[in-house]
């Protein structure tokens, strides 16, 4: 499982009109919003580095209004009291 940590600005004024369309995303798992220099943070769990690119680089980017600015983050190793890939993947 590749788990991106992607940081989000955004347009105040669409900031629920984003959270909302990020949801729909297969691969989003979380979106939080967050005080600081970034409005959310948004979690993605795929099956590979492909998804994950896709995603974000074209769906994040390209089919969200209201995203301004992202940074992301790739996981080297995640560390969870949960079997991560079993609950979010089903074990794929």
């Amino acid at each position: 499982m590749v788990t991106g940590i992607v940081l989000v600005n955004v347009e105040r004024a669409m900031i629920r009109t984003v959270i909302e369309d990020l949801m729909k995303i297969d691969g989003v798992s979380e979106v939080c919003a967050v005080a600081g220099e970034y409005d959310l943070v948004v979690m993605i769990r795929v099956k590979s580095n492909t998804e994950l690119a896709e995603i974000i680089a074209s769906r994040m980017t390209h089919d969200i209004n209201g995203i301004i600015h992202t940074k992301t983050l790739v996981a080297l190793n995640s560390y969870s009291k949960l079997d991560l890939e079993q609950f979010y993947l089903g074990g794929q």
